[in-house]
């Protein structure tokens, strides 16, 4: 699903589960408003690109939380269903911003509707920032501004810079009406565009990010040649909130299901493997590059042993510079680190790896995949695949050059898997080195590489030479309790201030 999707499926339940009443507001993208139980409530008017735009809101009631659905034609500016759109470097956020800003500009016309008032507004990542910007600086939003507003932070790599003017997908197009001190909205390095979750850091009435750690290491500047990734550019907007104690740092939680799947046999890994590949190949295009990637992991998997190898390594994640750069930086005894890592694994065991993100990230994998038989990339997500590797692997790779929170290191652990992360932000707050899993350092990217491919070496090593210790390690990763609940009260009292 991704950070801020598992956050709004999960946090709004533990917070009802507190006693309060939740609302989740989110834009239709043409589809949402027609899952089964939804039902029209109303249609409001918002001001929007210097017109009235009536917008349709329906509900579904279903659960504890009430999830509220905002349709117009503007939440969808492509094909329905498609929540991303890539517009070229050339205009990067483009159609998003555009769609997030009236998004902005219709929640704060719904919240202006309702009867009680909301106690509390939370805004997620910069795509919900706009908000502020109509509480700001909209006359007709001038109630809003005592309800208290809370900013989450879930990864600073991205903040929806769009110019101010000169283009349709600008400040002056969206809100023409509106006058806009401009001051108060501007990015910090780019004098003639707006930032929205650069706004949102300086106007909300409390920030937080999702682990304590990351909340320390965004104060700082980044320094990518140093393999360190802070505050992204927002760092003296950050570290100016959080000497007014304003910014708090409240690690994302867990579901921990009463009944657990059992740890699934080899042959049924396998076999989820090979249907999914066989799924994805038969759905994709002819001309499509993805093609060759499902052949390949086709013949890998109908390679693979009949009986379980020695050590299965699992990866399940986005396939993006955060989540891969690590694994594909070079190292000195190999082309890449991932490279090192399967000449090391050699006939012991098996890695799989299944993602999809960026394309060249993708086909930097394909080419290590077409060197390496003991490596199976599936490149895809299913929750049937993910499933049986989460519960069925021996040890989980998630080496991020930087994690807001991260939650595949969770999932591995509640399953009984240790392990492998790089101690950075929410994978530093999540794992303990030889205790609860490995983690690993490094000054310089090369050197996380190194010792990336060092810590896996270390951690299979332990795993064959002493099961009894391996044993307990992973029964202390299992007992790990990193639940929602816990973080339902923290935003009660410290963010929301509502004890």
């Amino acid at each position: 699903m991704g950070g801020v999707a598992d956050v709004l499926r999960d946090l709004p339940a533990a917070i009802a589960r507190q006693g309060f009443c939740v609302s989740v507001v989110t834009p239709s993208y043409g589809t949402l408003h027609k899952l089964d139980g939804s039902k029209h409530r109303t249609t409001l008017e918002a001001s929007f690109a210097g017109s009235a735009q009536r917008f349709d809101v329906y509900a579904i009631e279903t659960g504890p939380v009430k999830q509220v659905i905002l349709d117009h034609s503007l939440f969808v500016p492509t094909t329905p269903g498609i929540i991303y759109h890539d517009d070229g470097a050339a205009r990067p956020y483009a159609a998003d911003a555009s769609k997030f800003a009236f998004l902005g500009a219709a929640a704060a016309a719904w919240v202006r509707s309702l009867q009680p008032e909301p106690a509390i507004v939370h805004l997620h990542d910069w795509h919900a920032a706009f908000y502020l910007l109509c509480r700001e600086f909209d006359p007709a939003a001038e109630k809003l501004k005592h309800i208290r507003t809370v900013f989450s932070i879930h990864n600073l790599a991205y903040q929806g810079q769009r110019p101010f003017e000169g283009d349709p997908s600008s400040l002056a197009e969206w809100f023409p009406d509106l006058t806009v001190d401009e001051s108060q909205v501007v990015d910090p390095h780019i004098d003639d565009c707006i930032n929205p979750m650069a706004f949102a850091i300086r106007r909300a009435d409390a920030v937080n990010t999702v682990s304590p750690t990351y909340a320390r290491e965004i104060c700082r500047p980044s320094a990518p040649e140093r393999g360190f990734f802070g505050g992204e550019g927002l760092e003296d907007d950050l570290s100016a909130i959080a000497l007014r104690s304003k910014l708090f740092g409240i690690l994302n939680g867990c579901e921990y299901p009463v009944k657990r799947n059992p740890i699934p046999g080899w042959q049924r890994i396998v076999s989820v493997l090979r249907n999914q590949a066989e799924e994805w190949l038969a759905a994709a295009p002819e001309e499509s590059p993805r093609r060759a990637v499902h052949q390949l992991a086709l013949e890998r998997i109908a390679a693979l042993p009949k009986r379980r190898p020695l050590h299965l390594l699992t990866s399940v994640g986005r396939l993006v510079s955060q989540k891969a750069s690590l694994m594909l930086e070079p190292v000195e005894q190999a082309a890449s680190a991932l490279d090192a890592i399967l000449d090391a694994l050699a006939s012991r065991g098996v890695f799989v790896l299944t993602g999809s993100g960026e394309p060249d990230l993708e086909t930097a994998v394909f080419e290590i995949a077409k060197r390496h038989e003991n490596f199976v990339f599936l490149n895809g997500y299913s929750e049937t695949v993910a499933g049986p590797l989460y519960r069925g692997g021996d040890l989980f790779l998630m080496p991020s050059s930087f994690e807001p929170c991260g939650i595949s290191q969770m999932l591995a652990m509640r399953d009984g898997q240790p392990c492998i992360v790089h101690g950075v932000g929410g994978l530093c707050d999540t794992v303990t080195d030889g205790e609860t899993g490995f983690v690993f350092h490094g000054a310089t990217p090369t050197g996380q590489a190194e010792a990336f491919v060092q810590c896996v070496a270390r951690a299979l090593e332990e795993r064959a030479r002493d099961p009894v210790k391996w044993a307990g390690l992973v029964q202390r990763a299992e007992q790990q309790r990193f639940d929602w609940d816990r973080a339902a009260r923290r935003y009660v009292r410290q963010v929301y201030e509502l004890t």
